[in-house]
């Protein structure tokens, strides 16, 4: 595969923008070829391998752990129980944890924090926690002595259900506590009481998030060696926040984060599930500290299954009250999220979801509950979209029973509600995650809808339904609008540098797991300076490189990242111009830089068909004794940090047409429009991949993807035997379109992208679903989709009902 570059302007003219283009990513070709370098292929001399003990138990305490026979077989050089790790510090996730000073004035949430052991003492709470860890030479070896440690268990009593969870008689999972509860909190706006009174319309349903896994191709991986030259510990991790990896590690082992180099080597997949710190981050670098030598362990699926987070699972009750004309007067709803064993995030998702369930809709009066629990499971944390699919799900499929009690087309109750753009910023009443007024600062959301709309062809949808379908089978069309609010702060920072061979080294604090910072970075980069992107050579999640960071992670990256590589860029331009200022003896203000040449700009102006002017190329600039007095060349590199003022809100509109085999249960998707709203966009080619993989892992959770549980907290599918993924043959093609209002809140206009796909896909393939089966009376209220699933629903629905005739789909 060859990487094209786009051309660049002609010297002579002034520079045509970078942003906007249609550049291939540059980081394909290697990692295309095989010439990736993840964290497991290092191969440093002398590395030992590291494999845990995980506990088979969902609950039970530990009566016995002998390591003796294990500790003597050949090749093994170090065990570590609960007992040899007690004096370290426990896990825990502070930065997640925290709680905005905002958010705590104004709702007093509960939100307990229980730091996790880094290896099991006394008992395990769920099946897969590490209760010991084994160095030995190579990964069989460390496995062959797990073999060998005789473990004892006493079984303890079992909670897996949330609403079990809840009971005064429910198995504690942490003894300390008096109850399950993790977490609880309320918001009010309005008086909703009044308004469910006085509505015409209301609408009562529960709907549940199903679990499910984020399932990277590249499970967890981790190398650390101690360096014999400088003293410091290197750790390679796949990892999305490696500065936080750091500061942790540094902390648990009693280190200055200075003595800790952390590089997130190139990542196979995050989704989130990468962006959290586990005891394994901690006890690798740990291991390698403690025996002196590199380290390094590789998680295998079935520990990425049942021992790394999981995601989605929460329950809505949600309640919906309108005027006749189907106009939204409350809401109200109750939310239950499973925490698992830990606490591992706090308020993260279960907030998302809260400031998240409003959507676009204007509803001037709401009441929120939101409970979060522990339970015998492996515990929970962000996975693309963190709470938003989830609260889209309850809030779209409430949207749809609530126009089919109307008797109202789906898509006409949607635009009756939207926000219209003029009413922008639009503040909902509630309070966002940063504690501060939520408002939505841009956006156009009927036209969203509008154009998802006229793609889908409604009309012809419901001729095919009038007309009856061929056997057995059942049509359906289905939307859902959603927004998500991107830019998650506090801060990101970015180093522009001028080399030596005019090339330029941008460093930034974010690493990409498959983002494409390496072309879209550079895109940015290379607008800010006057350069082409193809002399930017991106560098992220090295924390030598940049000293602070906060990662990849929450839709933040291109909005953080992006607007301090713009400000550092531009910093330097000003910075170059200075320097060439001396070197030509023309002041700054009448210099410019085209092309990675700095021209004077009345050359600059003469036009594309005047002869190129001569010019100074950036590279005579950096050990050019003109540029400082002394002569000893110019540093001409520099720092910027953005601080976004809020969330910027990207905004998106889904439409589905299904097929439904009503005999085997099958959903077909026949077709998939999306229409997002992301600002100004950087890379389309990007920014299309970016929504498309979205989609498709959304798809997955609507339809196939489902991590489940026995009664005695076992889990059932621990391999893709049982866990389904879907493959490119299940994604169908997308119908991609895009509108672009641009965010008031940076100086780009840009918003966050990369969870946006996935937060539609399970309500509005719900919603395709249910409208093909209404002749059944059945009611989608929870997923997978699964074939299985399907047949229950319409074996259980009340029987035949006769087609309502519909209302002719909107046109404005």
């Amino acid at each position: 595969m060859t990487i094209q570059q786009a051309t660049p302007a002609r010297a002579g003219t002034e520079q045509e923008a970078w942003i906007g283009r249609r550049l291939p990513r540059v980081e394909d070709d290697r990692l295309l070829r095989g010439n990736g370098r993840y964290a497991d292929d290092l191969g440093l001399p002398g590395t030992l391998e590291l494999a845990f003990l995980r506990s088979p138990h969902a609950h039970a305490r530990i009566t016995a752990l002998d390591t003796e026979a294990a500790a003597r077989l050949p090749g093994v050089h170090a065990i570590w129980t609960g007992e040899d790790t007690a004096a370290l510090a426990p896990l825990l996730n502070r930065a997640e944890l925290a709680v905005p000073a905002g958010l705590q004035e104004a709702l007093d949430p509960l939100v307990r924090a229980l730091p996790m052991a880094l290896l099991a003492k006394e008992k395990v709470t769920f099946v897969g926690q590490p209760v010991a860890l084994v160095a030995a030479d190579s990964r069989y070896l460390a496995e062959d002595a797990l073999e060998l440690i005789e473990a004892e268990y006493e079984p303890l009593d079992v909670v897996v259900d949330p609403e079990a969870a809840l009971r005064p008689d429910s198995p504690r999972v942490e003894e300390s506590w008096d109850d399950n509860v993790a977490l609880a909190l309320d918001t009010t706006v309005g008086d909703p009481q009044a308004a469910f009174a006085e509505a015409a319309c209301v609408v009562e349903e529960e709907f549940r998030a199903h679990r499910y896994v984020a399932s990277p191709i590249e499970p967890r991986g981790i190398t650390a060696a101690p360096g014999g030259y400088d003293g410091r510990l290197t750790v390679w991790s796949s990892h999305q926040t490696p500065h936080r990896v750091r500061d942790t590690v540094a902390g648990t082992l009693g280190l200055d984060p200075e003595q800790v180099h952390v590089i997130a080597a190139d990542v196979g997949g995050g989704f989130g599930q990468k962006g959290v710190l586990y005891v394994e981050d901690l006890l690798v670098p740990f291991a390698a500290h403690r025996l002196g030598r590199p380290v390094s362990w590789r998680e295998d699926r079935n520990e990425n299954l049942t021992g790394t987070a999981h995601a989605r699972e929460q329950t809505h009750r949600i309640s919906l009250a309108a005027d006749a004309d189907g106009r939204l007067l409350g809401l109200r709803d109750e939310i239950l999220v499973n925490f698992g064993a830990t606490t591992i995030t706090g308020l993260v998702v279960p907030y998302n979801s809260l400031c998240h369930l409003l959507g676009p809709y204007r509803v001037p009066h709401v009441h929120i509950d939101v409970k979060a629990v522990l339970t015998n499971t492996t515990y929970t944390a962000p996975y693309r979209g963190a709470g938003r699919p989830e609260a889209v799900f309850a809030m779209e499929r409430a949207m749809d029973r609530l126009a089919a009690k109307l008797g109202i087309e789906p898509a006409e109750l949607r635009a009756r509600n939207l926000i219209p753009p003029e009413a922008m910023p639009y503040r909902t009443g509630l309070v966002d995650r940063a504690g501060n007024p939520q408002e939505y600062d841009s956006g156009d959301f009927p036209e969203l809808l509008r154009r998802a709309v006229d793609r889908i062809d409604v009309p012809a949808v419901r001729e095919r339904q009038r007309a009856g379908e061929r056997e057995g089978h059942r049509v359906g069309v289905g939307f859902a609008v959603y927004l998500e609010a991107t830019g998650l702060g506090p801060f990101e920072s970015a180093r522009v540098r001028l080399r030596r061979n005019g090339r330029v080294g941008l460093y930034l604090g974010t690493p990409s797991q498959g983002q494409g910072h390496r072309t879209s970075m550079a895109q940015i980069a290379a607008d800010a300076l006057g350069v082409s992107p193809s002399v930017v050579d991106v560098v992220g999640g090295d924390t030598d490189a940049v000293p602070f960071g906060v990662g990849t992670i929450a839709s933040r990256a291109l909005v953080t990242a992006g607007n301090a590589t713009h400000r550092a860029g531009r910093l330097l331009r000003e910075k170059i111009l200075d320097s060439a200022s001396a070197r030509l003896g023309t002041p700054a203000d009448e210099l410019t830089v085209v092309d990675g040449v700095v021209l004077p700009l009345k050359s600059a102006d003469e036009g594309a068909g005047s002869e190129a002017p001569e010019g100074l190329p950036l590279a005579a600039l950096v050990d050019s004794p003109m540029t400082v007095p002394d002569g000893l060349g110019a540093d001409l590199s520099e720092t910027a940090h953005f601080r976004p003022p809020g969330f910027t809100f990207a905004a998106g509109a889904h439409a589905v047409v299904v097929d439904v085999d009503t005999r085997t249960g099958e959903v077909e998707i026949e077709r998939y429009v999306v229409v997002h709203d992301a600002g100004r966009i950087v890379n389309p080619m990007i920014a299309e991949a970016q929504v498309t993989g979205g989609v498709a892992q959304g798809i997955g959770g609507a339809l196939y993807e489902e991590m489940a549980y026995g009664p005695d907290g076992q889990p059932v599918t621990t391999t893709y035997m049982d866990y389904l993924l879907p493959t490119s043959s299940e994604i169908p093609d997308l119908e991609l379109d895009e509108t672009h209002t641009h965010s008031t809140l940076n100086d780009l206009g840009v918003k966050g992208l990369g969870e946006g796909g996935a937060i539609a896909p399970q309500a509005v393939i719900s919603n395709a679903v249910e409208d093909a089966l209404r002749p059944y009376g059945a009611v989608v209220r929870r997923g997978p989709l699964t074939p299985h699933r399907v047949r229950a629903l319409i074996r259980d629905s009340a029987g035949e009902q006769r087609d309502a005739e519909r209302p002719a789909v909107p046109t404005a």
